[in-house]
């Protein structure tokens, strides 16, 4: 054992419900690593969440919502948005429903809806409100 040199890189295998990670990394930086790794998967499972547990719009029954956005489409198909709502009444409203997301997530997800057209944006930067751009298609037309 004394002609033996200590490894240039470690390589370390963690698994975390669905996620399977491989880290290769130098000896001295393991822990880092992995402290890092577990903090961005905790983020990452905040996203996916478990449906509602308000009742289901009709003919939505057993259907997940898994993202900001996918809630924030629900809530449109709803008719939440008939009205202009600020980044706060929208990210209270995803609280009471008991999805609780950082609120540049779900500001991201309303700039996508408002770049896709579902969604109109008025105001300035930090005070903006969001409003339906489009009615809802009637349902078997």
């Amino acid at each position: 054992m004394s002609g033996e040199a200590a490894p240039s890189s470690v390589t370390v295998k963690l698994k975390r419900g669905t996620w399977e990670i491989e880290i290769t990394c130098a000896p001295d930086r393991v822990q880092q690593a992995v402290e890092s790794v577990l903090a961005g998967m905790v983020s990452k499972e905040q996203v996916s969440i478990e449906a509602s547990l308000d009742s289901p719009a009709p003919g939505e029954e057993g259907k997940r919502f898994d993202t900001c956005r996918g809630l924030l489409e629900r809530m449109w198909k709803e008719g939440w948005f008939a009205s202009e709502k600020t980044l706060g009444e929208v990210h209270e409203e995803l609280a009471r429903r008991g999805y609780h997301y950082d609120r540049t997530a779900v500001s991201h997800s309303l700039v996508d809806l408002v770049r896709e057209g579902t969604l109109f944006r008025d105001g300035t930067m930090r005070n903006y409100r969001y409003v339906q751009k489009r009615p809802l298609e009637p349902q078997g037309a």
